[in-house]
C-alpha cells in the first residue's frame, strides 16, 4: 500500500514537472531567445562625472544627454554617430525632455531647482521655471499638454509646455524619483525612496489618492509601467531586485534578483521585455511570460557606473550612458535588439 502511494506521488510530481516545463515553453514569448547586441559607440569627449537621463528626437535623429557631473547637456547626431553640440551654464542637469511638436528641450537642474527651456535648433534659452530645489525627473503629459517635474523635498510640479508657466504642484512625502503616467487615466505612480513607498497621484484631482508601503526592499529609484496589463515595475537597490506590482491593488506579484545600482527600467510591450540598467555594469533583460510570471533571459555587460539609458521602441535600440571611469572614457553605447 505504501509503495502504491509513493508510486502515485512520483507520477504526480513527474506530471507536474512536465506541466511546469510545458507552461514556460508555451507561455514564453518568441522574444525569449532575443538579446541586445552592441552595434556602435559615440564618444563623449571631455565629459566628466555622472551622466543622468536621456531623451531622443526621432525625426531629427538626435540624442540629448543630461551630463550631470559636467554641468551640460550633450547633443548627439545619431545618423552621423557623433557629438554635435553642448548646452552649458547648467547646474547638475538630471533630466532632458524633447517635445517634437514644440521643438523644445526641457532640462531639469538638481543644483538650482530650475527647469530651463531651450529651442531645439538654435539651443537658445527660451524660458525657465523656478522650483524650490533639486529638479529631477521630467515627463510630458500629452493629455493635458503639461510638463511634469519631480523636485525638492517632495513635490510634483505641472506647467504648461507651450508657455512654460507653472500651473500647479502636488505635495509628496519625500523627494520623488522615477514616476510614470497612465495615458488612459489620470494616475501617476511615483517612487519615493526616502519614505519607502510608491505614491499614487491623481493629476486631475491634484492630490495623492493612495500610497503603497514597500516591504520588499529600500532605495526604490527606477520604475516602468505596463499599462495594458496593469503592472508596475519597481527597481530596488537594497537588495538589488526587480519587483512587479498590480496597479489596481498595489500588491507585489513577482520579485526577481537583478543588477545592482539600477537607475533606469524600460518595458517594451511589443516584445514583452523589461530592461534593467544598473551601475554595477550590466543590463538585465527579463521576459514577461504573462502578467504575473517573469524570467531573467540574459545579462549584458556595459561598464562601471553605466546606470542610465533610453529604450527607443521605434528603433528597437537601447542607448546606454557610460561615464568616464578610469580607463573607460565617457560614451553612449548603442545596443540593438536581436532575435
Amino acid at each position: 500500500m505504501k509503495l502504491s502511494i509513493i508510486w502515485v506521488i512520483a507520477i504526480c510530481l513527474t506530471a507536474c514537472d512536465k506541466m511546469e516545463r510545458s507552461f514556460f515553453e508555451t507561455a514564453s514569448p518568441a522574444s525569449a531567445g532575443t538579446t541586445l547586441r552592441l552595434i556602435q559607440t559615440i564618444p563623449l569627449q571631455s565629459v566628466q562625472g555622472r551622466i543622468d537621463h536621456l531623451s531622443v528626437d526621432l525625426k531629427g535623429q538626435r540624442l540629448f544627454v543630461a551630463a550631470l557631473g559636467n554641468n551640460s547637456v550633450e547633443v548627439l547626431d545619431l545618423g552621423a554617430g557623433k557629438w554635435i553640440h553642448s548646452i552649458y551654464d547648467l547646474r547638475e542637469p538630471q533630466g532632458a525632455l524633447f517635445i517634437p511638436a514644440l521643438n523644445k528641450i526641457y532640462v531639469t537642474n538638481g543644483g538650482n531647482g530650475l527647469c530651463q527651456i531651450f529651442d531645439a535648433d538654435s539651443f537658445a534659452e527660451l524660458g525657465r521655471v523656478e522650483l524650490s530645489g533639486d529638479a529631477d525627473n521630467i515627463r510630458y503629459d500629452s493629455n493635458s499638454a503639461s510638463v511634469v517635474v519631480g523636485y525638492g523635498d517632495g513635490g510634483l510640479s505641472f506647467f504648461d509646455a507651450g508657455s512654460g508657466k507653472a500651473a500647479s504642484s502636488i505635495k509628496l512625502d519625500g523627494h520623488p524619483e522615477s514616476f510614470q503616467l497612465e495615458s488612459s487615466d489620470s494616475r501617476i505612480f511615483v517612487n519615493i525612496p526616502s519614505a519607502n513607498r510608491v505614491a499614487v497621484v491623481d493629476s486631475q484631482k491634484q492630490k495623492v489618492i493612495t500610497a503603497w508601503p514597500l516591504t520588499e526592499g529600500t532605495d526604490n529609484y527606477p520604475m516602468a509601467l505596463d499599462e495594458s496589463q496593469h503592472r508596475l515595475f519597481v527597481g530596488f537597490r537594497v537588495p538589488a531586485r526587480l519587483n512587479v506590482f498590480d496597479t489596481e491593488t498595489g500588491k507585489s506579484v513577482a520579485s526577481l534578483a537583478s543588477v545592482g545600482d539600477a537607475d533606469d527600467i524600460f518595458y517594451d510591450a511589443a516584445h514583452k521585455l523589461i530592461f534593467v540598467i544598473g551601475g554595477e555594469g550590466y543590463i538585465d533583460i527579463f521576459s514577461q511570460q504573462d502578467a504575473d510570471h517573469y524570467q531573467l533571459l540574459t545579462r549584458i555587460p556595459t561598464g562601471p557606473g553605466a546606470r542610465t539609458g533610453l529604450w527607443v521602441p521605434e528603433l528597437n535600440r537601447l542607448y546606454i550612458a557610460a561615464p568616464h571611469r578610469g580607463s573607460q572614457e565617457a560614451e553612449i553605447q548603442i545596443f540593438e535588439l536581436q532575435p
